[in-house]
């Protein structure tokens, strides 16, 4: 009895002995599992930061690219069709850890200029022609961005080939040596504004309609109803006549426009009511930019593998830029919290206050000149497009309206254009420009045609160019006027004619040397 006892005893130790074993063994395989739980979601939440991280670039690359209608990717090897694998950042991110430390161009001196250009492409008639010209300038320092688009008709000298349109520089490096386009006009638009250039950026036509198509279209603001009813036809260049156009209409207001509408909406150049200039296409094309931008920064583009790989596609067929993947990271540091209203949009135009007058060469061709007959005053306009005024003067005087006509009253070449400029700054309308009839005046003189209605704007306007004021025009002024207005279709009468003195030359090139010998 006492053996059966012991072996039960036994027996049931045994039985105990393993159900703490296998106890143990469960607790010890929860564990695991919960261990392998966590590192799961570890490797998830890891998994989905290098996800977010990748889109992050991503949004980043494509902001600069459209800021400039294009960029370039190198060519990927994997053809697969999983997104991740075409995402150059992927291939560069080593390049972009060993570059952390390096600066870009331009940074050194707060300001760094980018150079975009639009062309037809190969497939079509003058497809190495830049038909869009732009400096887009960027304010490292005061967070601002200056787009200046320079019209394609502005003659410009070329080296050992006298003076060319400067849309003309592009298809002429091209020719010589594929590639070069870029950098051959960065190079001419540099020596002729006097500003380095740091980067370009070019796209041609069918890339821009893909890219557009490829973000589901934009929506944009038609200040104006646009009607062209000579829109040249693409592909139709060798067609009859009467085949080769269309009628563009694009209804004012908001609209919804797929890549061909968007290309016709900027390049559009026969439209009527105001819309057929240069000038006018230049501010169509700002406006496309800024809608771009708004649909590659919506959620919908940045959450959209798809979309992003459809980009890539046609990054790598029709654009080309000499920006590396991380000066474009580094870039979108220097504009991804600049403000629409620290944008500054201007077009070198020929307005009657424009920098611009129209000429024709000995062969017939129609081309833009400086009004100066030199680019000085160009010059002056690129490097001080970021000038202050204060904010509550602006106001003001923009409030009033008030419209200015300045007329130079010295021997000082572009006195009077480059006084517009920086009165323009505070809001003045300047109507006109030009030369007055005595160019003898050593102080300048404000005639006040509003006698005193608008007493702020006049207040400001003396302080500005410490000028004199009178309220009734001397009898040669009148005669002078009066023979100009009969020249003119539809004359502006101006609130004040401001004549610039030789104390309006704050060069003083105009004051006599007393030194002694």
């Amino acid at each position: 009895m006492n053996e059966i006892n012991r072996n039960s005893i036994k027996k049931t130790s045994y039985h105990k002995t393993q159900i703490v074993k296998v106890n143990i063994k469960s607790k010890e395989q929860k564990e695991e599992r919960q261990n392998q739980k966590v590192k799961l979601k570890s490797k998830s939440k890891k998994k989905k930061k290098a996800f977010l991280r990748l889109f992050a670039y991503m949004s980043i690359f494509t902001f600069v690219i459209f800021l400039v209608f294009s960029a370039k990717l190198g060519s990927s090897e994997n053809s697969g069709s999983s997104w991740i694998y075409n995402l150059p950042i992927v291939k560069q991110i080593k390049h972009l850890a060993e570059s952390a430390d390096r600066g870009l161009k331009g940074q050194e001196r707060k300001r760094i200029n980018i150079l975009l250009l639009g062309m037809g492409g190969l497939n079509h008639e003058g497809g190495l022609l830049t038909d869009t010209i732009m400096i887009v300038s960027i304010d490292t320092e005061n967070d601002k961005i200056g787009l200046v688009s320079i019209p394609r008709d502005l003659s410009v000298p070329v080296e050992n080939m006298g003076t060319q349109k400067i849309n003309h520089i592009n298809a002429y490096a091209e020719v010589s040596r594929p590639g070069s386009g870029g950098l051959a006009i960065s190079q001419a638009v540099s020596d002729l504004l006097k500003i380095p250039i740091d980067y370009y950026l070019r796209v041609d036509f069918q890339g821009f309609i893909n890219i557009v198509d490829e973000l589901g279209g934009i929506k944009v603001y038609v200040e104006n109803t646009l009607d062209d009813f000579s829109y040249p036809i693409m592909g139709n260049e060798e067609a009859d006549w009467e085949d080769r156009f269309e009628h563009l209409h694009v209804e004012e207001g908001w609209q919804n426009m797929d890549g061909t509408l968007a290309l016709k909406f900027s390049r559009s150049r026969h439209g009527i009511n105001g819309e057929g200039s240069d000038f006018a296409r230049a501010k169509r094309q700002q406006q496309i930019l800024q809608a771009v931008k708004s649909k590659v920064l919506s959620m919908n583009t940045l959450l959209s593998p798809t979309k992003i790989t459809g980009l890539i596609n046609e990054y790598k067929n029709h654009v080309d830029t000499n920006l590396k993947i991380w000066e474009m990271i580094k870039l979108w540091d220097n504009v991804k919290n600049i403000s629409r209203d620290n944008i500054i949009s201007k077009v070198l135009d020929n307005r009657p206050n424009g920098l611009l007058v129209d000429n024709f060469t000995k062969e017939g061709s129609y081309v833009l000149e400086p009004r100066s007959g030199d680019y000085a005053e160009i010059q002056y306009f690129i490097n001080n497009i970021f000038a202050e005024v204060p904010q509550n003067e602006k106001i003001t005087i923009t409030k009033d309206r008030a419209t200015l006509e300045i007329r130079n009253g010295t021997w000082v070449n572009g006195l009077a254009s480059q006084t517009a400029l920086d009165l323009e700054k505070y809001g003045f309308i300047v109507t006109r420009i030009g030369n007055s009839g005595r160019q003898n005046f050593e102080k300048s003189v404000i005639y006040d045609l509003t006698y005193g209605e608008k007493t702020d704007s006049l207040s400001i306007l003396r302080n500005k160019t410490n000028a004199n004021i009178a309220y009734s025009l001397p009898e040669w002024l009148v005669n002078d006027i009066g023979g100009e207005l009969e020249l003119e279709k539809n004359p502006i009468k101006p609130d004040f004619i401001l004549i610039l003195g030789r104390n309006a030359d704050l060069t003083e090139s105009g004051v006599e040397n007393t030194e002694e010998k």
